[in-house]
């Protein structure tokens, strides 16, 4: 299980993943595989500090005046008090873990793995110290992560400002638009294009600073100025910019940095120390004014770089960090696809996982934060932290290395940060089941039947980041396949945020529709596709839910009594695995069984290929559209109107069988009624939940599902015309069937089901090989080939009293369709009315043409009955 945050409540990201995997889950286990699923909590160090920050500020505490120990005392209290939220919601969801397993990414045997990670990957020289430009956080105080780090575009300003060029006349200047004067105090450079002839004088001589009392920078030429961004001149400010920074390094610029760590401007920015950057950013611009080098302000939309936690505006920064080397991690984890060792669903997924990993950076993984991993580094008291420092497993072996080295009274003092919290994530997968005291041998031959599913989303966050570590600390991927879902939308399309006020919640959605609905609705996403949530599939698949509560409503209402073991004995004699048990079987039951048996192998297949939404579909469509609608109201002609017992018997059993391999195929999906209606059949020796699979590739039969099927369109057509008659529910009428010798054969055979679905008169139901008598005056239907039915017509209505309703009513249609041409026909109309306007009254108009049509038609042939 993807471990969700401690601090979190949950969201239908969670239901999501938590349906997705509990339905490979339990199919699995029902399979009969040895199946574990792994929960637990990730201890979310920026999120959970910060809620508890915000907890103690409400009482008027700040994090330092308690100080580190009493701090993090803090925080697991909270823990304990509400750590458990998410758990409980997950369990509301059916999750079928082995709850007793559940870990928390701060737990000690974990924590342990953590240590043990870095260690080595110190060792092997893979973590390294050093000064670099990172994403740092002011309001948190700490350095996030690339992918902690949300852009969104934002409307803001683009400032022009003059630039004096040393040495020169009034008149020579250069003009630089920037989107960020305050950090001008942090200048190097100005550089232009070196194709760029409209500043090429200027390249090798010096530029003046403003505001900074005469400060020189050289001006420079480089390709990596666009000649058409602002004006073609670009300031450069290592200390401040990703790509400045790049430059800077590759030119050997000095780097100056101008901010302190609270967003406030430093000792640098001189007059300026001590405003916060975008209270500098506003004086600045006027005294500019007030100077004349302000040249004009203008709206421009920005990229603005966004923490994904705290939500401020994150400064890039050059600041001392720990680093883990990634290229070496990400070759081993780019083999494992290549390999086959690996796969990814869906496929196209693939090229994003390679190009995030073949262009991969170093990872910055210490954070200044007090809730977390420390990082087991400890620094020698008086000497240079950069240089002198010892990395251990606990602070008795870090003071000995220290002791062996620098003599027995030194002291020693452990690093303030902890590490990213995706750097422990990144062990889940091999930490929760031991790791290091369990041996690599046992991970491979462990991990090749694991599956790894989870969002689109965190494929570089988490899942590349699990690959790499697993293969470096147990020699082997951690899972054999990733499946990535999409994300969930609102019913528009639109993504769900606060802002727009369309989060849907999933607690408030069980209580409304059930959680069983929730989760068939959510599963029938396609992998990797976002999910448009509407409130209309909700209503649809609890109306499932309850047609699946009352097919079994009526199946229990249907059977046996518990005490009749006489009739128990015969029901239970049927067996349906065997082919012989299967042709012996009448056609309604022959062709429901047929229809299992192949869908128990369509919905297998699907699910071994992780084509949820097609399993869904499938049971549904079999269900809702064979089972309920065809076969348990053909078998009511066995079960109240048949007088052989025996009949009733089979169909018992049918009911029975189909009714259970169905809500077997269905239980990974929507387990709390299939389990409730398994435990309500009689007979039940164990919980749904461990029954067995279907069995597959199971005899079917091909005729009887075609002729089925044939019978199946002579009722439909019969329904649509005493539809069309507008027939009374409750009258019954006469038919004549007209068929070959073939058909008639089995048709007649089910004379009681065609009777009973149709609403024939049971005693005027006649099959023929010939035209019946009163053809003229009947309306015929063709269901085949060679499949006929003949209606009197004089059963279904009262003709003359039609042919005067048909007129009057086609009086009425004549003169709305005239009204519709004449508005088409009017240029005026035409030529100024909107253009769906016009469209829509020629649709209106196309429309009514056909009504039109039909119903001269039916009422000709009425008047032609009634002449004859």
């Amino acid at each position: 299980m993807p471990p969700p945050n401690v601090t979190g409540s949950l969201h239908m990201g969670h239901a999501m993943f938590v349906t997705l995997e509990d339905i490979m889950v339990r199919y699995h286990r029902m399979k009969g595989r040895p199946t574990l699923w792994l929960p637990g909590t990730d201890h979310a160090g920026i999120a959970t500090q910060l809620v508890v920050e915000r907890m103690l500020a409400s009482e008027g505490i700040k994090r330092v005046e308690l100080g580190r120990d009493e701090f993090t005392n803090r925080v697991w209290e909270w823990k304990e008090k509400y750590g458990g939220t998410i758990t409980n919601q997950i369990k509301r969801l059916g999750a079928s873990c082995d709850w007793t397993r559940e870990h928390f990414t701060l737990d000690e045997q974990l924590s342990r793995a953590v240590i043990e990670a870095f260690v080595r990957l110190h060792e092997k020289g893979l973590i390294y110290q050093g000064s670099y430009m990172v994403n740092w956080s002011p309001n948190l105080q700490t350095a996030v992560s690339d992918l902690e780090v949300e852009y969104s575009e934002e409307p803001g300003t683009l400032y022009y400002i003059k630039y004096r060029v040393a040495g020169g006349s009034r008149s020579d200047y250069l003009t630089i638009a920037t989107t960020r004067p305050e950090t001008l105090f942090g200048d190097t450079a100005v550089a232009v294009n070196p194709e760029d002839e409209r500043y090429s004088m200027y390249i090798g001589r010096q530029a003046i600073v403003p505001m900074t009392f005469g400060r020189h920078v050289p001006i420079i030429s480089d390709k990596y100025v666009d000649k058409d961004f602002g004006t073609g001149v670009l300031k450069i400010s290592p200390g401040h910019d990703h790509n400045d920074y790049l430059l800077a390094r590759k030119l050997g610029l000095p780097i100056l940095n101008v901010m302190n760590k609270d967003g406030t401007l430093n000792e640098v920015a001189g007059l300026y120390c001590g405003l916060d950057r975008f209270e500098a950013r506003k004086r600045l611009w006027k005294e500019l004014e007030e100077t004349g080098l302000a040249v004009k302000k203008e709206p421009h939309i920005l990229r603005v770089p966004r923490s994904q936690r705290g939500g401020e505006i994150i400064e890039p920064l050059v600041s001392k960090q720990w680093f883990v080397t990634m290229e070496p991690l990400a070759d081993k984890a780019l083999k494992a696809v290549e390999r086959g060792e690996l796969t990814i669903m869906p496929e196209r997924f693939e090229k994003i996982y390679n190009h995030w990993l073949s262009n991969i950076k170093d990872w910055c993984i210490s954070r200044q934060l007090w809730w977390g991993h420390r990082i087991p580094v400890w620094y020698i008291e008086g000497k240079d932290c950069e240089e002198e420092y010892i990395v251990a497993r606990r602070a008795e072996e870090a003071l000995q290395k220290a002791r062996e080295k620098y003599g027995q009274n030194v002291e020693i003092y452990q690093d303030p940060d902890v590490l990213d919290t995706w750097f422990s994530s990144a062990l889940w997968p091999f930490s929760t089941l031991g790791w290091p005291d369990v041996s690599s041998e046992d991970f491979k031959h462990f991990y090749p039947t694991t599956v790894l599913e989870t969002g689109h989303d965190i494929l570089f966050f988490w899942v590349a980041r699990m690959v790499m570590m697993g293969i470096e600390f147990t020699g082997t991927v951690p899972f054999s396949n990733v499946y990535l879902h999409g994300l969930i939308r609102d019913s528009q399309g639109r993504k769900m945020s606060k802002t727009l006020g369309n989060v849907i919640d999933p607690i408030d959605t069980i209580k409304e529709y059930g959680t069983d609905a929730l989760r068939f609705t959510l599963a029938l996403g396609t992998a990797g596709q976002d999910l448009n949530l509407s409130m209309e599939r909700l209503t649809a698949n609890k109306a499932f839910t309850n047609k699946l509560w009352n097919a079994g409503k009526f199946l229990l209402q249907n059977l046996p009594s518990l005490t009749d073991t006489s009739a128990w004995e015969t029901l239970l004699t049927h067996k349906f695995h065997q082919e012989e048990s299967l042709l012996c079987l009448p056609l309604p039951e022959c062709w429901v069984v047929s229809k299992l048996h192949v869908l128990v192998d369509t919905v297998t297949t699907s699910y071994d290929k992780y084509f949820f939404g097609d399993v869904g579909r499938e049971i549904y469509d079999f269900f809702w559209g064979d089972f309920a609608d065809w076969y348990i109201e053909a078998s009511k002609a066995r079960l109240y109107h048949s007088e052989g017992q025996s009949v009733a018997s089979i169909s018992q059993a049918v009911l029975l069988y189909v009714f259970e391999n169905i809500l077997k195929m269905l239980h990974p999906f929507m387990p709390f009624v299939t389990e409730e209606l398994w435990q309500a059949l009689p007979s039940r020796k164990e919980a749904l939940v461990v029954s067995c699979w279907p069995q597959t590739s199971l005899p079917r039969d091909a005729n009887s599902i075609r002729r089925f099927e044939n019978l199946q369109v002579l009722i439909r057509a019969i329904r649509n015309a005493r539809a069309e008659y507008s027939v009374e529910p409750s009258k019954r009428i006469s038919a004549s069937i007209v068929a070959n010798s073939e058909v008639i054969q089995y048709i007649s055979k089910e004379k009681e089901v065609l009777a009973l679905l149709s609403r024939l008169d049971l005693q005027n139901v006649h099959f023929t090989d010939s035209l019946p008598g009163d053809a003229n005056q009947s309306v015929h239907l063709v269901a085949g080939e060679s499949l006929e039915a003949y209606l009197p017509l004089a059963d279904m209505v009262d003709i003359s009293a039609e042919v005067q309703r048909l007129t009057k009513r086609l009086s009425k249609m004549q003169a709305e369709y005239n009204g519709l041409v004449a508005r088409l026909n009017s240029p005026k109309f035409v030529e100024k009315a909107p253009e769906e306007i016009v469209r829509g009254v020629q649709e209106k108009a196309a429309e009514a043409k056909d009504k039109l049509t039909l119903t001269k038609n039916r009422l000709a042939f009425l008047k032609s009955t009634v002449s004859v």
